[in-house]
């Protein structure tokens, strides 16, 4: 009896810790939609956010939070692509070594060099990638993730908060495209898809 109890309050809370993830993961996309339509932030111009359907995205699934391992490997610093001539500074930080299901994969993790020399952003790291949904169900330029630089070799990596570049709803834009490394032959069915309409 005992254990039938204990199960069921571990089912409960397993229960409650996946309503109140799922509704943090929708407070952060309706932040997002806000922050993307409203006139002051100058994201879209006037006509743009008249025109904008709206935001996509795949469902919400833990099982694309992965536990992965950090390895911290500094590379030479390079002049990543973008959609325009731009071509700002990054040099790699390290790699995440992931692990879905019994599908292994790896991504290297970029250090934007000017960026970094702001003190709010000097921890922060990046993450761009292309995926096999790339092009069909999520934009075709790639997505991104956001990482604080890892303090310990384990770092969870949640695909549930893969985003956009703004390249995806503006063309004014200018956005980091995915080197070839982080070009994944995996399907990534989580995080932001295609906005709607594009």
């Amino acid at each position: 009896m005992r254990f039938v109890i204990g199960l069921l309050l571990c089912l409960i809370q397993l229960s409650t810790y996946s309503q109140t993830y799922q509704d943090s993961i929708r407070e952060i996309r309706v932040k997002h939609y806000a922050e993307l339509t409203d006139p002051k932030n100058e994201i879209l111009s006037q006509e743009e956010i008249d025109h904008f359907q709206g935001l996509d995205y795949f469902l919400i699934d833990t099982s694309w939070i992965i536990n992965a391992t950090y390895k911290k490997k500094k590379g030479p610093k390079f002049e990543m692509i973008t959609t325009t001539d731009r071509r700002p500074v990054y040099r790699r930080a390290g790699y995440i070594y992931c692990k879905k299901d019994s599908i292994e994969f790896r991504l290297t993790v970029y250090k934007n060099i000017a960026l970094s020399k702001q003190e709010e952003y000097k921890d922060y790291l990046f993450i761009p990638f292309r995926d096999k949904t790339s092009g069909k169900d999520s934009y075709g330029g790639g997505r991104y993730i956001d990482l604080s630089k890892p303090k310990q070799k384990e770092v969870k990596i949640d695909f549930n908060l893969a985003y956009n570049p703004y390249c995806s709803y503006s063309d004014k834009f200018s956005c980091p495209i995915p080197p070839e490394e982080n070009t994944l032959s995996i399907e990534i069915k989580a995080g932001e898809k295609t906005p709607i309409g594009h």
